[in-house]
């Protein structure tokens, strides 16, 4: 059995000839003939070369990792309870899910409430204005994600520093129309973003709080990679500061680039270099420039590199990491880089709670930790955090946000044409009938409601769902506060489930049982 897909994928457009019929092992099909025209991969790389490693239609689509792997949440069941209320009173009118608690916070000097322990990872493209509107709504934590200022056709900069980033403060304003008290708007800054001094202009002018720096990600563990298609594009990124492959300034890649010769140009985004001493500095930096959060953001790496950035974190009060699964999605990453590398969400967080508990053990002032990768709806929300607890406090939802962002955008559209799927005109043909959290909305902004996008409140419609459901699984285990919510919560299903997440499953439990009577 091979958890790997085959060599034809909706990421790269291509399929299969003889999909009921490939080689597990190499990912072809069975039978490979001279006759076809190459629909594959392979095919498809005989064609693009370099350029079919990347997803397709990048600019309007998001994509995940489609590898099977042999452990994920669904190898894990929610337990129980019909005894007792932990976080309220015993009493059957207090004790529903309605009244299940789930407000947190964040910030070791500076505390900021959210409404739930949801954080919104680093996006800058696609339908952004309602991701980022719809975080404010909801009352959660949001990042801006890097490189905004190489997309930024109004960005100023002097003597290679920022000097005016118009995009980023739209970003901003996006989150700040809609701010009522809970959450944030993060701004993530990848090394060449340092390079540029993006943080510093954004703590300075922007009014950003909260900053993160990043170490790298599941889905695309080294930075940035984007094909050049003109000279014209590849010389104004290079002379913004950014590596370029082949030299765009190089007169004679330029002639032969001119002249149909040579390769593509490629901008590839610069690996961190952090070294704690450096690491630490520009902490204490961003500090004096106004930063009140730090937060940092890292992928699914080798586990002695997890338990330096935790440590750091730590000695430093850094006041959120983010560690990012295998198996979440992502913008634009190598395709084979998005399956085949990385540590899956569930041992993943297995590793991290390791790491935290030692350190606590040995005194350590722990960093408040979120997890994402792949999570999409309530019971993931529910096991993450049960999973982790108590050291994972917040779980990052990206793409399922983004698509709600995107599906309520596209919905208002249609419902404007007359064009609404008919299995969704049973709701009504207005806003206010089709999209059912508006008025709770209206309760909250006023008259403002009325001119909300379809997009954010698609977004705040699902995180409130996600809301419902977190609090009635929370109620399943008679824990109405956030605090209660504990591994003992989860089951293991397999025995891999169990022997990487170390959880008790029924056997176990009812062992437990068995010596109480």
């Amino acid at each position: 059995m091979s958890f790997s897909p085959s060599l034809g994928t909706t990421v790269t457009n291509t399929r299969m000839r003889t999909e009921a019929h490939t080689s597990p092992f190499s990912g072809m099909c069975a039978v490979c003939t001279m006759d076809c025209p190459g629909s594959c991969e392979i095919g498809l790389s005989a064609l693009r070369g370099p350029e079919a490693i990347y997803p397709f239609a990048a600019d309007s689509s998001q994509f995940a990792s489609e590898k099977n792997y042999p452990l994920d949440f669904s190898h894990l069941n929610i337990n129980g309870r019909v005894f007792g209320a932990r976080g309220t009173t015993e009493d059957s009118d207090a004790a529903t899910y309605a009244k299940v608690k789930v407000e947190t916070s964040i910030g070791k000097k500076h505390p900021l409430k959210l409404r739930l322990p949801i954080v919104l990872p680093a996006m800058a493209k696609l339908n952004w204005q309602d991701y980022f509107a719809g975080a404010a709504m909801a009352g959660v934590l949001v990042v801006i994600g890097e490189d905004v200022v190489a997309k930024d056709k109004g960005l100023v900069l002097e003597n290679g520093r920022v000097k005016a980033a118009p995009l980023i403060a739209d970003m901003v304003g996006a989150f700040r129309k809609f701010e009522r008290g809970y959450g944030d708007i993060v701004l993530q800054a990848n090394e060449d973003d340092e390079r540029l001094g993006v943080l510093d202009y954004a703590l300075q002018h922007l009014g950003v709080k909260s900053v993160e720096l990043k170490f790298g990600q599941a889905a695309k563990g080294i930075q940035g990679l984007g094909l050049q298609r003109t000279l014209e594009d590849a010389l104004r990124l290079k002379n913004m500061g950014y590596l370029v492959f082949p030299d765009p300034t190089d007169p004679e890649v330029a002639a032969r680039f001119n002249e149909g010769k040579g390769p593509v140009f490629e901008k590839v985004g610069r690996l961190p270099m952090w070294d704690e001493v450096s690491l630490k500095k520009r902490i204490a930096e961003l500090r004096a420039l106004g930063a009140e959060r730090i937060c940092f953001k890292t992928g699914p790496f080798d586990p002695e590199d997890l338990a330096r950035i935790l440590r750091i974190a730590s000695e430093e009060g850094v006041d959120l990491v983010t560690l990012d699964g295998a198996g979440g999605g992502t913008g634009n990453s190598p395709v084979k880089m998005m399956n085949e590398w990385g540590i899956p969400t569930v041992v993943l967080e297995s590793l991290v709670y390791e790491i935290l508990k030692t350190m606590e053990e040995k005194g350590y002032d722990l960093p408040q930790v979120a997890i994402t990768g792949g999570f999409s709806m309530e019971d993931h929300v529910f096991k993450g955090l049960a999973l982790g607890a108590p050291y994972v406090s917040l779980v990052g939802i990206g793409r399922a946000a983004m698509a709600a962002a995107m599906t309520g955008k596209r919905l208002g559209e249609l419902l404007k044409e007359d064009k609404l799927p008919q299995d969704l005109s049973r709701f009504g043909g207005t806003v206010e009938t089709l999209f059912s959290e508006v008025k709770p909305l209206r309760a909250i902004y006023g008259d403002e409601a009325d001119a909300m996008s379809t997009g954010a409140i698609g977004l705040y419609s699902y995180l409130e769902r996600i809301s419902a459901g977190l609090r009635q699984l929370m109620a399943l285990n008679r824990k109405f506060d956030l605090s209660h919510v504990d591994r003992r919560d989860l089951v293991p299903l397999t025995p891999l489930a169990k022997e990487v997440t170390g959880l008790e499953d029924y056997s176990d439990l009812m062992r437990g049982a068995l010596g109480k009577l």
